[in-house]
């Protein structure tokens, strides 16, 4: 069985680029809008949940 080493500041360590669709995803304000009201409508169920 051989460990494997991880060396710091190696290639592996840091997180990859994103490509040119996620960045368009993120910046994207009708996605992002949608993506806010699905947040909220989840913690909404989450905190009237807890009060009934």
């Amino acid at each position: 069985m051989k460990a494997e080493k991880f060396v710091p500041y190696s290639e592996v360590s840091f997180a990859t680029v994103p490509d040119k669709s996620t960045k368009f995803w993120r910046r994207f304000w009708l996605w992002q809008l949608y993506r806010f009201v699905v947040l909220n409508l989840k913690m909404m169920r989450i905190v009237v949940g807890g009060h009934s």
